[in-house]
């Protein structure tokens, strides 16, 4: 039977991607691959992304290099359709590659977030939740003997058969030793920045995975320098060697943001001190409550209900600008995509709860939970970091009072609070201690003068300081 290959191209996984970089791979030349199968992970610009094959067959090539970053519609890896079977020297690696890996690779065409086809013919390419810890198959490291000391003649003496190392036995054949390592994309990157072996490293996440803090561990370890036993003059100051940072995927997009927005939409910051003790009173009793059973509620939760408040009744602060000079204009968004800035290890997010102003508190609640979890766990999907129209950022959680927060590109105003802790305030008259923090907005003056951008802080803050206003204002 004569042979058809098929390449399959990079694709456009988010709004305007231009390139990846491919992560880690789940299939090797000889492997034969289903419809819907994940076959590579790779990094965006947004976030990390499974692929699945578009074709069945086997694997002719990987086109490109985990750690490569190429642009889309670059050729990634070739199959050969024709239907017939791998060849025979590739067929015992490809059944020993799909037997580790069964319980890592399970990605069927009913799971959550898959995009359904359009067209009859059609196979769906994308999946849009993050990373699973895989197996990765290594090669067996060498054990090479110390060489002998020399020693003194003595007495021959019988020579004995050298014992080499016995691999585990089952029923007097040797078994094959695991050589899996657990560990996400984003550690296994970082351990090959910091040039770590993984199978040296002993994991103590979940089931054994690899977490960054034993990457780190392992690369101080590997650098600490090695002090003389007798050192004969004053040692001179050891400094280290500079590290240099490629900058990729979410940083390089972040960066790219944050420079346009801070040279694009001319900024201004007001603040606002307010005493947060009837809010945290109210936090503790939200947690008693049948509704908010298994639910993380935190002062955070009433700061973003009393945002979305504040932004029906101030429109103007849940809008963008679009065009430039005589074709300029503001739009004004019905609807609120509150973005929330999380810190995570590939560095800063901004996913957002779409429709969260029709969303009652115990759904808000749950919204913010999976919403922070699934961006610190690296599945943010493109769509979960597109379409925000205005953000709050919580720098208390870093023991901060306050900060200058910068405009997240194409809204016009971001909300930032910082930590809650005792001070003095005067409260009905007398000094007292209160539970107080420090709200920051930040927003476009183009869009939000001086007395908008005073309203909605005031309202927010009025809020915060007596929460029944919530209810007066809803």
């Amino acid at each position: 039977m004569s042979s058809e290959v098929k390449q399959f191209k990079l694709p456009d996984v988010g709004e305007g991607l231009t390139e990846a970089e491919i992560v880690k791979w789940h299939v090797a030349p000889g492997d034969r691959v289903e419809v819907n199968q994940t076959i590579v992970e790779i990094e965006t610009a947004k976030a990390i992304v499974e692929l699945p094959c578009p074709f069945e067959g086997v694997v002719t090539g990987l086109l490109v290099t985990e750690g490569e970053t190429v642009d889309v519609g670059t050729p990634i890896i070739s199959v050969d359709v024709s239907g017939g079977d791998p060849a025979p020297a590739a067929a015992p690696e490809a059944e020993q590659r799909a037997e580790a890996l069964k319980e890592d690779l399970v990605p069927a065409p009913d799971e959550p977030g898959m995009v359904q086809p359009d067209e009859p013919k059609r196979q769906p390419v994308l999946v849009g939740y993050g990373v699973k810890p895989g197996a990765t198959k290594r090669r067996p490291r060498r054990h090479t003997a110390p060489a002998a000391a020399p020693q003194a003649p003595q007495a021959p003496q019988a020579p004995q058969a050298p014992q080499a190392p016995q691999a585990p036995q089952r029923n007097g054949r040797p078994q094959p030793v695991d050589k899996r390592v657990l560990a996400k994309p984003p550690v296994r990157k970082m351990a090959k920045d910091l040039g770590v072996d993984l199978a040296a490293v002993t994991g103590t996440g979940p089931a054994g995975s690899i977490t960054r803090d034993d990457v780190q561990a392992a690369a101080a370890t590997a650098v600490q320098p090695r002090v003389p036993a007798v050192p004969q003059a004053p040692a001179p100051v050891l400094r280290g060697e500079e590290e240099r940072i490629p900058v990729r995927g979410v940083r390089r997009s972040t960066a790219a943001a944050m420079v346009g927005s801070a040279f694009t939409a001319p900024h201004v910051t007001e603040w606002l001190q307010v005493d947060m003790t009837a809010t945290m009173d109210a936090v503790r009793r939200l947690r008693e409550l049948p509704e908010f059973a298994g639910v993380k509620v935190s002062p955070l939760l009433l700061v973003a209900k009393a945002l979305l408040i504040a932004v029906r009744r101030h429109p103007m602060a849940n809008s963008s600008w679009a065009g430039e000079g005589d074709t300029a204009e503001i739009v004004v968004k019905p609807y609120v995509n509150l973005g929330i800035a999380a810190a995570t290890p590939r560095g800063l997010l901004v996913p957002n709860i779409k429709d969260a102003h029709a969303k009652s508190l115990p759904e808000l609640a749950r919204a913010l939970n999976e919403l922070v979890d699934t961006a610190r766990a690296g599945k943010a999907s493109p769509a979960d970091l597109t379409g925000g129209t205005i953000t709050i950022t919580n720098v208390g959680v870093f023991g901060v009072d306050a900060g200058t927060p910068i405009l997240t590109p194409g809204e016009a105003a971001i909300l930032a609070i910082g930590q809650v802790r005792d001070m003095p305030w005067v409260h009905q008259g007398e000094l007292a201690v209160r539970k107080v923090a420090t709200l920051a907005l930040s927003f476009d003056h183009r869009i939000i003068d001086g007395e908008l951008g005073s309203k909605v802080l005031r309202d927010v803050g009025d809020m915060l300081e007596d929460p029944l206003h919530m209810l007066a204002w809803s």
